[in-house]
């Protein structure tokens, strides 16, 4: 709990990943990719309960496994690939009543750690906030990108570029980094968005960002985790 507020975490993971298969279960630097985001849930001093939401079997043994429950079965309907994010959450908390908050944790985000978790739920719950997410600063800024028109020529994604030519003089600009989400659960209901008007960023680190989506990803975040748990 978080001040008199309870807090539920719930950890996504589909079955039918496309971009790499089985990815949520895919060995990692020794263990399950999902295992990582189990154990530092684990760790945060807020949360009280930690869920997995799937529609597999096969992950459900293993999250079981590394100490999370799964307290029921997605159902199939929401665990389609065209299936918007929000709705395994709304589920979870129609199926688990009760919490004043919801953490949403990505299994992608193994570099992730408790402090960070923790992190963006205090700074929600310091704030009144609605929703809180994690961010962190993209490789490559938009204000020196381009879109390409009808006659093939570039033109600015965002015009103020035309104006800047050092990169010291850009603006600072954030992502979503997947990794953490925070929210009031009468705000996700009502809004069905963790990102609104009123949504706080919490500001991660390039490296605990790292959001496994491709083999070249997987291969990344071993390194990193190896290095950071001196494997």
């Amino acid at each position: 709990m978080i001040g008199n507020k309870s807090v539920l975490a719930i950890i996504p993971a589909r079955g039918g990943s496309k971009g790499v298969p089985r990815k949520n279960i895919r060995e990692v630097a020794g263990k399950p990719l999902i295992a990582w985001t189990i154990l530092e849930a684990g760790k945060s001093r807020y949360i009280d309960r930690t869920i997995v939401s799937t529609d597999d079997r096969e992950i459900a043994d293993v999250a079981r496994q590394w100490g999370c429950e799964v307290p029921f079965m997605r159902p199939a309907q929401l665990a389609r690939d065209n299936t918007p994010g929000i709705e395994p959450v709304i589920h979870a908390l129609e199926s688990l009543p009760g919490y004043d908050y919801v953490v949403l944790l990505q299994p992608t985000s193994p570099l992730r750690t408790c402090e960070d978790i923790d992190a963006c739920i205090e700074l929600c719950a310091r704030n009144h906030a609605g929703c809180c997410v994690s961010v962190t600063e993209p490789d490559k800024s938009p204000y020196w990108m381009f879109t390409i028109d009808d006659h093939a020529r570039m033109q600015p994604l965002l015009e103020k570029q035309k104006n800047i030519s050092r990169r010291q003089d850009l603006p600072p600009v954030y992502a979503l980094n997947g990794a953490v989400y925070v929210a009031d659960t009468k705000a996700i209901v009502e809004t069905r968005s963790f990102v609104t008007g009123d949504t706080l960023p919490y500001i991660m680190s390039k490296n605990n960002s790292i959001d496994v989506d491709t083999e070249t990803d997987l291969i990344v975040a071993e390194v990193f985790l190896k290095r950071v748990h001196k494997i």
